[in-house]
């Protein structure tokens, strides 16, 4: 199956450069470009690409507003969005998961990880390594320290409807595990994983892993490691 992906930047170099990587892969096709929300907005409709590349800094609508509009409008789309950034820690970053981004990449990724990352997209499963997802989603939360949510926490709805296996697939799933290391990590095929991780979600109420993944981390149910200094 070919996946489908259209481009959204304001520069037309780096619009182009991404087409030229992602249309050298078998699988990959780009269907379209944009360089603004507005016009990101519209091709999605159109064109209904697999995944959005979507860079966050645009004039008239910037991505994180057409992120918004698209994934949380009256008629949501059935795509993913990944956020193009040139920073590893951008507050608007942390907006764009909010507004239901399957997750983000830096500018200057290499071709070969840019290729994998939207494969993963596609495929519904998480784009943030271990160490960038506890940043982001130390900020996300406020979360200072490892420190566990206050006695009497509110308990996210669905939670204590998970089984065990279940839970043990969702702090997984923070760890940044694949739905393949999940697999080896329990000893379970592959097929089996996204099963759970699918019952995960509906249970939880969640669109993507992403969001799966800020539920485990505000619950407590996954400890916030401390951050490594400079």
């Amino acid at each position: 199956m070919t996946i489908r992906v259209l481009v959204v930047d304001d520069e037309e170099l780096v619009r182009t450069g991404l087409r030229m990587i992602l249309d050298a892969e078998p699988d990959l096709t780009v269907v379209g470009t944009a360089v603004d929300g507005v016009q990101a907005l519209t091709e999605a409709r159109r064109l209904r690409p697999d995944v959005v590349l979507m860079d966050i800094r645009m004039p008239r609508l910037d991505g994180l507003a057409a992120t918004r509009q698209l994934l949380t409008g009256p008629d949501p789309a059935a795509c993913k969005v990944v956020i193009l950034t040139t920073f590893d820690v951008d507050e608007h970053v942390y907006e764009a998961l909010r507004a239901g981004a399957s997750g983000f990449l830096l500018k200057d990724v290499p071709a070969d990880q840019l290729a994998h990352a939207i494969r993963v997209a596609a495929a519904g499963e998480a784009l943030l390594a271990p160490s960038v997802t506890r940043r982001l989603i130390a900020a996300f939360t406020g979360a200072p320290s490892a420190r566990p949510p206050p006695p009497g926490a509110v308990r996210p709805a669905g939670l204590e409807d998970l089984t065990a296996r279940e839970r043990e697939v969702l702090v997984l799933l923070a760890e940044g595990l694949s739905n393949a290391e999940i697999a080896g990590r329990l000893f379970v095929g592959e097929a089996t994983v996204k099963t759970h991780v699918a019952r995960v979600l509906l249970k939880l109420g969640v669109r993507d892993r992403v969001q799966a993944v800020i539920v485990a981390f505000r619950s407590g149910l996954v400890a916030m490691e401390p951050r490594e200094s400079a």
